[in-house]
């Protein structure tokens, strides 16, 4: 087998395995350079990505534009200063990170149970807000159980030690939505560092309007 002979069987092996990506390009990518994004959700590997069918429409559960105020208000886009507020691009880069490995990052649903049984962003679990809330029955032994155990704040001289606390990146609903902010008040309130709060303002009702994936979850699950 001469060279000549040898290079054209390697050019079409290279051909043939990368025909099968070219044949599935994705027409309707997050970006310019990104398609889908990879994360871990209940123990499985779950592919972030918006739907592929030009025709597709907002769901029912987000296509409501005008739900009573009190209690389902506009937010601001700023809750507090210091606490960031991100959008979907940086949201999957945090979705990246926590299903790499890295444990100084959790993505919380704020939301009630039974919101997040229709559906949430892959690779968060639920902490609803009343959880952390003693306005709304939560224990404040709870609540510190959910700082330490969850979120890696130290207890130290009966006071809390945020230096490697987690950063938390919270959403619920969007825009309209008081969930996630409750849960961000709540925390400033405990003593949290801002610059370790971030905030998806839109939400569910964003990440539903754009196609992107969703995923069934049970409260606090991985």
């Amino acid at each position: 087998m001469n060279i000549k002979h040898l290079f054209s069987t390697a050019v079409l092996s290279i051909g043939l395995l990368v025909q099968p990506a070219h044949a599935q390009e994705l027409k309707v990518k997050i970006t310019p350079e990104l398609g889908s994004v990879e994360v871990k959700h209940n123990g499985k590997t779950v592919t972030i990505k918006r739907n592929q069918n030009n025709d597709n429409k907002v769901v029912d559960d987000f296509a409501k534009t005008s739900r009573n105020c009190p209690p389902f208000c506009i937010q601001p886009m700023s809750l507090a200063p210091g606490v960031e507020t991100i959008g979907e691009v940086e949201m999957l880069e945090y979705l990246k990170k926590v299903s790499s490995g890295d444990k100084s990052v959790l993505v919380i649903d704020s939301r009630t149970p039974k919101w997040v049984k229709r559906g949430t962003i892959p690779g968060s679990i639920n902490i609803p807000w009343v959880q952390l809330d003693t306005s709304r029955g939560a224990a404040p032994f709870d609540i510190v159980d959910i700082l330490t155990d969850q979120f890696d704040v130290k207890e130290q001289d009966d006071l809390f030690n945020y230096s490697d606390a987690k950063t938390l990146v919270l959403f619920c609903n969007g825009m309209w939505c008081g969930q996630s902010p409750a849960n961000i008040r709540s925390l400033l309130e405990y003593g949290y560092p801002a610059n370790k709060l971030k905030w998806y303002r839109g939400g569910m009702q964003n990440w539903s309007n754009l196609g992107f994936t969703t995923a069934k979850q049970s409260q606090k699950s991985n």
